[in-house]
Order: structure tokens, then C-alpha cells, then sequence
């Protein structure tokens, strides 16, 4: 990229304004969101799922950014003050948070495009020539700059990211048919027959809920969708989108992971984590020698907040009875402890505690977890909180595990505290 390439991007990108739709329950996660809206789910050891759009905003060079919030939103917000209050608020930098607050009308957001709409106010009083919307509950890096030299290149009043995913996978997304020029020409939100891409009788071109909009064109949208009343379900992907494409210029534009003049190689990597197997998978994957997702990488850093602690601990080396401190092939935050206990392929957040005689293998432990002794867990998510008690067996016995826990199709294991405390109950413990 040329300097003058540069110096037009980054225009592009103090004249946008960003807005995280971060207000969806995660049902399909089950108890992992019970308390917590699906974007404040942990992630990676240290990081919560909405760092990630945020991260890529600030890396972008995008630095006004609204999260658009509604369904249990304690714990996000919290996050947010945390770790995401450091802005200039001076030189117009900010990261708000934009509450369900019947702005317009007495009803809560119902849907994505009306959670737009109630806040028209407030993106009317930030004067932004473009309004790039972004779904805060994807784990993926991704240069927006070029998605928005790329929307203003092509004309486009609308443009929408996208990638390919394997057919019975885009069931859950926003699918896609486009032109030679990737102007969309068909658009169809969760089908249950997704239309293969050319050339490829496998998958499908989905979008990743990620949308740029002139901001005249936007306001105008969303007005007669909102005029719609009852006739409309208010989303941007059931309404918004199928009732533009034939009449106004909408593009498609296909992410390729992080360019290589922001000095890094990565491969395209996008995650929607909105199942049990499919988090536990992303996170189980960070332990990989290589894994798909670079999280070391110093060019594009994922932010967050993290609060001070000490350093992991590994104590007792006594082999011959089988008391040994040790992780392998896993990940290790800060605070925790594994005490005469073994780690194999496991992600451990902060202030985990494994206790001696104890073994976890491909497991995906949340802060403040804590193991006692003699047990064995394989396959599992513990929740935040959970104190597993001694001599307990998770993860080899799937009958078993279902009496008190929730068990997916892949054989993952949901532990939480409600659960544990059902178990003690049911056992007299």
C-alpha cells in the first residue's frame, strides 16, 4: 500500500462511526449464558468475545465506537468500564455504551436494525459520513479500513462482509449469491437450503454480520423499515438487505484475513462461537503449536482488560506417587495454581486452582474454577466459580455425566455451579 493509500484510509476512517451489536442472549451456549450476554463469554485464556470487533475498531484506526447492549448486559458493561475507558475523549475518541433505553418507542430493540434505529439520535449528533455495523459476538481479526476503502472505491450504498463456510454451517447465517463484480444479487438470512458458491458444491458465502452503510442511506432504511411496523421482524439480514439488493448498489466484499501490509500473514480465520462444541473448540485450538487464530501477534494486539495478579504457579515434583505439578500442550493465565496436579491440552483462565492427584485433559477452565483433589475431567468447560469436589470422575462416562450436567451431541461437558450444587443435592453430598 502507498503512502497516499494510507493517508485515504485513514479519513475514511475518522469520518466512521462504529457500532457493536452486542445484546444477544447466545441460546444455543446454554448455561455459559445465563448471566451474561453471549458477547461477554470468555475467551482465550484472558479476553471476552466483544474484544475482538473492539480490538479490530483501534487497530483499524476507527476510534468511535458504540456497543449496543440489552440482554444481561452487567457483565459486559463492567468489562467495558474496565478495560475499555481509556480514550481521548477529547480528541473525539470514545467507546459508549449504547443501553436499550426506548428512545423512540415503548418497546425494547427488536432486532438489529430497530437497536440502529432507537439510537438515530445520537449517531445524528456524531455526524459520521459512514456507519459501519458490527455483529460483537465473532471471534476473528479483520481490517476494517480496507473494507471501507473498498466500499467508497466501488460506489456502493451498502457493503457487507463476507467468507465461506461449509454448506451445512451457513444454515446459521446470512447466505449470499453475487456477480462477477461481487454486487449481491441474492440474500437469503438462515436458509435451510443454502445455494452452494460457484465452483465449490460445498460451501456457501455467508455474511459475517458485518456492515458498512453511507450514512444518509442508512438513515433512510431504516425509516421505512421501522414504517413497517408488524410486517417487518427489523433485522438487518431478514429485511434490511433482501429488500435492497435489486434496488440500490449493495457489495459483497470477501474477507481474506489481515492484509500483509499490516506486517502479518495470517490466514483467514473466523469463529462464530455460538455453540457449546463450537467454543469449546475455538479455545481447545489456542493450545496448538500453530493454531489458526495468532494471538502473539505483536501488530495486530487483542485488548482487553486484565486486573493484576501473580504469575501461574506449579508446585510438588514427587513423580513416585504420582504428585506432580504440570500443564502440557495448554495454556496458563495469571493466578492460577496447579498443585501436584496434571494439565494436558487444557486452557486455564486467571485464578484457577487444580488441586494435587488430579488430572484435566482438553478442558476449558474459566476464572476461579477450582479442582480438588483425585479427580479426573476430560472434554469439559468449566464455568466460572465451579469447585469441582474431590474424587470427581467428568467426561469418561456420558451417561453419568447427563444425570447432572449438560453433555453435547460431541460429547463436550457443561459444568456450572447451579449444576455442581443440583449434584451434591441429588447425592447427599
Amino acid at each position: 500500500m502507498q503512502p497516499e493509500d494510507h493517508r485515504f484510509v485513514s479519513r475514511l476512517t475518522r469520518d466512521t462511526l462504529a457500532l457493536v451489536l452486542a445484546g444477544g442472549r447466545g441460546s444455543r451456549l446454554y448455561e455459559l449464558t445465563e448471566t451474561r450476554a453471549k458477547p461477554a463469554v470468555y475467551f482465550g485464556g484472558k479476553f471476552r468475545i466483544i474484544d475482538f470487533p473492539l480490538s479490530n475498531c483501534v487497530n483499524s484506526g476507527i476510534r468511535r465506537i458504540g456497543v449496543v447492549t440489552q440482554y444481561k448486559a452487567h457483565s459486559l458493561i463492567r468489562h467495558l468500564m474496565h478495560g475499555w475507558s481509556s480514550f481521548r475523549t477529547e480528541l473525539g475518541e470514545f467507546v459508549e455504551v449504547l443501553p436499550a433505553s426506548q428512545r423512540i418507542s415503548d418497546n425494547w430493540y427488536s432486532g438489529t436494525a430497530d437497536a440502529i434505529y432507537q439510537n438515530r439520535d445520537i449517531i445524528e449528533a456524531l455526524r459520521p459520513k459512514y456507519v459501519l455495523i458490527l455483529s460483537g459476538d465473532h471471534i476473528y481479526k479483520m481490517d476494517y479500513g480496507q473494507m471501507l476503502a473498498k466500499h467508497v472505491d466501488s460506489g456502493a450504498d451498502m457493503t457487507v462482509s463476507c467468507i465461506p463456510v461449509p454448506l451445512e454451517d451457513a444454515k446459521g447465517f446470512g447466505v449470499m449469491s453475487v456477480d462477477e463484480d461481487y454486487r449481491i444479487v441474492e440474500f437469503q438470512e438462515k436458509p435451510a437450503n443454502p445455494q452452494p458458491m460457484p465452483g465449490s458444491s460445498d460451501r456457501a458465502l455467508a455474511s459475517m454480520g458485518n456492515y458498512i452503510f453511507n450514512t444518509e442511506f442508512l438513515f433512510q432504511q431504516l425509516t421505512k423499515d421501522a414504517g413497517m411496523g408488524d410486517d417487518s421482524s427489523h433485522d438487518f439480514g431478514k429485511d434490511i438487505i433482501p429488500s435492497i439488493i435489486h434496488t440500490h448498489k449493495v457489495m459483497a466484499y470477501p474477507f481474506k484475513g489481515l492484509a500483509a501490509d499490516n506486517g502479518t500473514d495470517d490466514k483467514p480465520y473466523w469463529r462464530d462461537v455460538g455453540t457449546l462444541d463450537a467454543f469449546w473448540e475455538a479455545n481447545i485450538d489456542l493450545v496448538s503449536v500453530e493454531p489458526e487464530l495468532n494471538l502473539y501477534d505483536e501488530n495486530w494486539p487483542i485488548l482487553t482488560y486484565h486486573r493484576q495478579l501473580p504469575s501461574a504457579k506449579f508446585v510438588f515434583q514427587d513423580r513416585d506417587e504420582g504428585r506432580e505439578g504440570k500443564a502440557l500442550d495448554s495454556i496458563v493465565s495469571a493466578g492460577c495454581i496447579i498443585s501436584g496436579a496434571t494439565a494436558k491440552r487444557s486452557l486455564l483462565f486467571s485464578n484457577v486452582k487444580l488441586h494435587s492427584y488430579s488430572e484435566i485433559d482438553e478442558c476449558v477452565l474459566l476464572p476461579e474454577s477450582e479442582v480438588g483433589r483425585h479427580c479426573r475431567i476430560k472434554k469439559a468447560i468449566i464455568d466460572r466459580g465451579c469447585n469441582i469436589p474431590a474424587n470427581t470422575i467428568i467426561g469418561y462416562d456420558r451417561e453419568e455425566d447427563k444425570k447432572y450436567f449438560r453433555v453435547t451431541d460431541n460429547g463436550v461437558t457443561l459444568v456450572t455451579p447451579n449444576m455442581l450444587a443440583e449434584r451434591a443435592n441429588a447425592l447427599g453430598l
